[in-house]
Parts: structure tokens; C-alpha cells; sequence
């Protein structure tokens, strides 16, 4: 074996960027790090050379002249003193390894003065060397970087396309911008301004310019308060309808710091659950404020991954924040809407209120977030109601005419329902304009909703039934689950080791073939026996539910439009399906040429 040598400095600090500095985004987020951390409200950041020059100026207190030497050594830092700092952390960076590890791999020229200094300071740095000269500038910080990577050839060689690389840049400062709505940010690639916030009018004016006006209109407010916990969540999240194909659209902050938060992402899946379809997610915006010394941030190099002291209590607050939200009243409001009644809005909470329920537990260390299901879920019937919110508010165009929100209005009892469209579709004359309800999700809601608030479910005794064959396997799941479908009001009678007949049924599904219920029954209990009831309840409520291409009177269309608004969550199915829409007068108006 070969001797043992002490590496150099160089070299220590090139090990040290393989984990803090993977690529040019890397150093974008340690450098806008230290920004905001100097107090800076105007952050400017410049991208050219295929993502492998960056600039980075920023208006804070900059650097003394003693210090700045120091800074780019490896392990110095202003922001923590001693072990027990790591333990109650208020800022961005901490570990004081960012810029030693820049200028080991890369050449850096960092211009700097503080607010008392008559001269600011210019740095230079390559191959860990620092040499330093005085300088005329403004307060502030300005860091170059060039040249990335230009000693380290195999980084060099692993670094994707030029769009790639400046995509994870861009998404970077939008995520900086949405959690940091007072600073002012602006990033140019090859003096191109591709991104710039005023750093004023609050968070959504940010939402307005990052994302669209259609984004801001399908959100709604989370804002809750734990003054007993010292907790608070605040921002934002989309209608069930409004959705997104991946999670990429989920901002998670932990004390305005950007994280990956499986605890997080798994409460908003909880509060999401059975509103959305398959393979669909919400639009999140959400920071969660906690006393430092209950979150460990001291996790990775990288600083995006956090720990909690009480992992249950997170999961809960965030998920019935959240559910709050979805449920806090039939019509959601715009961000504009919500903006004017913001204090009356907030919710002041005891964490008592929500823990005193059992808790869903969840295990913090989990990295699979598609795939989860709570370890226990022994929850309250409200509970458990109320974790089902949903609302439509998706928006599509055709031709010139814009299908607006989704926003179900009150029923009233002189409603003017038009009639039917293609047996299918009722319309409805509402005051905003044209309202399409889709009969068979409508009426789907209203019962799922009323069979979950039933203590018991009503059972038709069946005084004649065909009799099923059933194979040993299917026998089994049936036997082995029968608490639980009887509990819905299926009563099946075993009548040997191959046939079964139904002994009674929920009454609204009696007229449906016996064997097509027996086959749904089947597939529901089939697979993952997390959620069996209510994968039972969702389809007895869909087999209820008058079907599409049925004739109905104005009766029938009046009770079916009566009891949707009457539900709690009126903009989704179970299965996630948008009920209604609602065509504006204005855009019908503009379809035709008229004025009004």
C-alpha cells in the first residue's frame, strides 16, 4: 500500500465541491445563499459561457476588508460560533464550505465594501490562492465566477446542454423569488433578462409574473397559525382540478429555506387524496415557519433535507392546513380576492386541536413519495371527512370561447335550470353565466359525501338473487373481508366452496346484475388492502349515481342540483373528476361580437 501524505489545500477543497458544488446551479444557489443572508434587496444574477460564467451582485452589508480573506477559507463562517448554533439556525448558509470549494474549481473575482468602509475591497482567486487590492464600488457584493470547472475536466465532461444547465438556474431564482417576495431579483443569460421581480407588492405579485394570471385565479390561501407550538403555514395551493403532470410545481420552504420534505409532500398528498385523478398534482406554495431549534437543517452538504423533532405533529398541522384551505367555503376566492381579507382570514389554531385526534403517522425517512401510505390511520369520521376535499377549477380554451373557474354558487330555490344536454349535462343559468353540471359526477358527490356521514349504511334485503361462482382465491378475499363490505350494506351468504349469492345491497345499486357488482367488489379488494373502504365507499357511490345518456325531467335535474350544492366539497368527484363548468357572459357576448 502506498505511504499516507497529507493532500493540499487544493485538492481538500475539490473533494469538498464534489458534494457542495454539483453543478453551475450549484454555486447560483451558494452565492444568492449569501445575499440574502447580507441582507441584500436587490439580487442580480448574470449567466454566459454555456452556464460556466456567473455573476452574482447584490446591494448588503458586503464584506470587512479583515474578514475577506478569511471568508474564503475553508470552514469560516459568520453564522454559526459554536456547536450548540448548529442547533438553532436562522440562516441560508452556515457551513462556511461554499466559497472555498468556488475557487478550487473555478476563477473567482469577488468586489466587495461595506456601509462604514471609505474603499470597498477586490479579491482574486484561483487554485485556492487569495490575493487581494483595494478598489473604488458600491455597497455591496459582487462575485464573478469563471470559467467552472476548468481544472476539474471530468465534472466538465458530465455537465449537460447549455438549456439544460440554465434551466435549473431559472427554476433556482424562481424558487428564491417566490420565498423571498421582498427582494428584488433579476437573472439575464447572455444579457438577456429571462426572469425579474420588483421586490415589491408581496408574494402574489410574484405569482402574477412568475406563472400567469390562470394560476394565481385557480389558488387558494393556506394561512395557519399554532400560537401554543409556535407553527405557522403560509401560502399557497391550486383547486383538486387545476393539476400538474409531475411535482416539479411543489415550493416547500421550511423557515423561507427551499427543501426536499418528504413529511411535506406526504401531507399534501394526504389532504389531496381522493380528489385528484391518477397521476395528477396540485400546484403548491407553502412555507412552513418553526421555532429553529425544532428542525435540523444540518442534514446534508447540500442543506435540502431537514429533520423534525416531532415528525407526527408536522404531517398533521400541514395536512389539516391545507384541508382547511380546500374546504373553507364552496367558491374559492382569487389571490387578489384573498389578499384584501388576509387577516381575517388567518386561522389561529391549538395544536390540540388537531392532535387530539389520533394522528396519521408517517416515518420522515422515507424517500418514496408516490408509493405512500400512512403507517396507521385510525382517524376521526370529521377527520377522515374532511381529508377529501375537492373543487373544479380547471380552464380550457375553444375558439374564442373561454371555459372560466369552475365555482359552483349556492343553490336557490328559483335556480334556472335550462334543461339537459345529450341526457348528460345539465345547464344552468347562473349569475357569472352558463353553468354545465355533469349529472352523473354531481349526484356521485352528494352520496359519496352522504354515505360517509352515515353512522349506518341502509341494506335492501334481496328475496331473490342469483347464485355467483366464485374461484378459491376470490372465496377467500371475500371471506376474509367480509366486516368490511357488510359494513356498506353488502351481505353476501356462502353457499358452498364455489358459489355465494348476495343477501342484501345498498339499495340505490339493488337494480344493477348481481355479477357485475360481485366483479367490482372483487377488484377493489384485490391488491393493496391499504384504503379498502373506501375504495368500497367510491364505488358504491359511482354505481348510485344516475348515469350519463339517462333522460331526466325537471325534477329529477332540480333534486340532483339541490343536493350537489348542498356538499362540502362540490368541485370533484371522488375519483378526482371536475363536476361543473361555467362559461362567462362576457365570453359568450365576445364569441358573437356583441359588447355585452
Amino acid at each position: 500500500m502506498s505511504k499516507i501524505i497529507q493532500l493540499d489545500k487544493n485538492l481538500i477543497n475539490q473533494i469538498a465541491a464534489g458534494e457542495v458544488i454539483e453543478r453551475p446551479a450549484s454555486v447560483v444557489k451558494e452565492l444568492v445563499d449569501n445575499s440574502i443572508d447580507a441582507g441584500a434587496t436587490r439580487i442580480s444574477i448574470l449567466i454566459d459561457n454555456e452556464c460556466r460564467n456567473i455573476r452574482v451582485a447584490d446591494n448588503g452589508c458586503g464584506i470587512d476588508e479583515e474578514d475577506v480573506v478569511l471568508a474564503f477559507s475553508k470552514h469560516a463562517t459568520s453564522k454559526i460560533k459554536t456547536v450548540d448554533d448548529l442547533y438553532n439556525i436562522s440562516t441560508l448558509g452556515f457551513r462556511g464550505e461554499a466559497l472555498s470549494s468556488i475557487i478550487s474549481i473555478s476563477k473567482v473575482t469577488c468586489t466587495t465594501k461595506t456601509k462604514d468602509a471609505q474603499n470597498g475591497t477586490k479579491v482574486e482567486c484561483q487554485n485556492s490562492e487569495v490575493k487581494v487590492v483595494k478598489t473604488g464600488c458600491a455597497d455591496g457584493t459582487i462575485m464573478d465566477i469563471r470559467d467552472l470547472f476548468y481544472n476539474v475536466p471530468a465534472r466538465l465532461k458530465f455537465l449537460k446542454s447549455e438549456k439544460t444547465e440554465f434551466s435549473y438556474i431559472s427554476e433556482l431564482i424562481e424558487s428564491f423569488a417566490v420565498a423571498h417576495p421582498e427582494i428584488s431579483f433579476e437573472l439575464k443569460n447572455n444579457d438577456k433578462v429571462v426572469l425579474k421581480t420588483l421586490g415589491a407588492d408581496g408574494l402574489k405579485a410574484v405569482i402574477k409574473n412568475l406563472f400567469s394570471l390562470e394560476v394565481s385565479e385557480n389558488f387558494r390561501e393556506v394561512l395557519k397559525t399554532d400560537k401554543i407550538s409556535n407553527l405557522k403555514l403560509s401560502g399557497y395551493v391550486s383547486v383538486p382540478s387545476f393539476t400538474r403532470s409531475s411535482k416539479k410545481d411543489y415550493f416547500i420552504y421550511v423557515n423561507n429555506r427551499a427543501v426536499k420534505c418528504p413529511v411535506i409532500q406526504k401531507a399534501i398528498d394526504n389532504a389531496y387524496r381522493n380528489t385528484l385523478p391518477q397521476g395528477k398534482y396540485p400546484f403548491i406554495i407553502l412555507n412552513l415557519e418553526l421555532p429553529s431549534s425544532e428542525v435540523d437543517v444540518n442534514v446534508h452538504p447540500t442543506k435540502k433535507e431537514v429533520r423534525y423533532k416531532n415528525t407526527n405533529q408536522i404531517f398533521n398541522f400541514v395536512s389539516s392546513s391545507i384541508i382547511g384551505a380546500l374546504t373553507s367555503g364552496n367558491k374559492p376566492k382569487s389571490i387578489d380576492e384573498q389578499s384584501s381579507v388576509q387577516k381575517e382570514s388567518e386561522k389561529i389554531v391549538s395544536f390540540t386541536d388537531y392532535a387530539k385526534k389520533e394522528p396519521i403517522f408517517v416515518d420522515d425517512n422515507s424517500d418514496n413519495d408516490d408509493t405512500f401510505v400512512p403507517a396507521r390511520q385510525t382517524i376521526s369520521p370529521e377527520i377522515f371527512r374532511a381529508q377529501n376535499s375537492g373543487e373544479s377549477a380547471a380552464s380550457f380554451r375553444q375558439e374564442s370561447i373561454v371555459f372560466s373557474e369552475s365555482r359552483p354558487v349556492e343553490y336557490k330555490k328559483d335556480e334556472n335550470i335550462i334543461g339537459q344536454y345529450r341526457k348528460t349535462y345539465i345547464l344552468i343559468e347562473v349569475e357569472e353565466g352558463l353553468e354545465i353540471v355533469d349529472q352523473h359526477i354531481a349526484e356521485e358527490r352528494y352520496i359519496y359525501e352522504k354515505l360517509k356521514k352515515s353512522q349506518e349504511v341502509v341494506s335492501q334485503i334481496l328475496f331473490i338473487s342469483d347464485v355467483l361462482e366464485v374461484s378459491p382465491e376470490n372465496m377467500e378475499r371475500l371471506k376474509d373481508n367480509k366486516s368490511i363490505y357488510e359494513k356498506f350494506g353488502y351481505s353476501i351468504e356462502f353457499l358452498n366452496e364455489k358459489e355465494i349469492t348476495f343477501k342484501k345491497l345498498p339499495p340505490a345499486i339493488a337494480r344493477i346484475e348481481p355479477n357485475e357488482i360481485l366483479n367490482d367488489l372483487l377488484e377493489n379488494l384485490s391488491g393493496d388492502v391499504n384504503g379498502i373502504e373506501e375504495k368500497i365507499l367510491i364505488m358504491t357511490s359511482c354505481k348510485s349515481a344516475v348515469k350519463a345518456n339517462t333522460p331526466l325531467n325537471m325534477f329529477q335535474m332540480q333534486e340532483i342540483i339541490k343536493n350537489w350544492r348542498s356538499c362540502e366539497k362540490p368541485y370533484t368527484c371522488p375519483h378526482g373528476r371536475p363536476i361543473s363548468k361555467i362559461i362567462k357572459h362576457e365570453d359568450i357576448a365576445k364569441f358573437f361580437l356583441r359588447n355585452s
